[in-house]
């Protein structure tokens, strides 16, 4: 089993920035990629960001291109999610994902392992 663990969310203004941490404990192998989701109120689970465990390949979604920076730290088995100019459209519960073998990587279905999520609010 594999335990995800985020944090870093919280009240930020429209603009400002937040760094959100995922930390993966137990029988953390064969990994392919860790991604963050996000949910935001009355909305479906979207895709944010990923990025694969060995090479590094990142992966955006359109509404965070530019913004968001999603980096990996393999020695820590931990993603970061680094959030600027945030806007009030990103407000949402975000959540760290982890994939063991090869499938596509914004599809939250085929991701293996969940967190709890951590809440996001951008304030206008």
């Amino acid at each position: 089993q594999v335990q995800l663990v985020e944090s870093g969310g919280g009240l930020v203004q429209a603009g400002g920035s937040l760094r959100l941490s995922c930390a993966a404990s137990g029988r953390v192998f064969s990994v392919y990629a860790m991604g963050w989701f996000r949910r935001a109120p009355g909305k479906e689970r979207e895709f944010v960001s990923a990025i694969t465990w060995s090479g590094g390949s990142t992966n955006y979604a359109d509404s965070v291109k530019g913004r968001f920076t999603i980096s990996r730290d393999n020695a820590k088995n931990t993603v970061y999610l680094q959030m600027n100019s945030l806007k009030t459209e990103d407000t949402a519960v975000y959540y760290c994902a982890l994939l063991r073998v090869t499938r596509v990587i914004a599809n939250s279905d085929t991701y293996d392992y969940w967190g709890q999520g951590t809440k996001v609010t951008v304030s206008s």
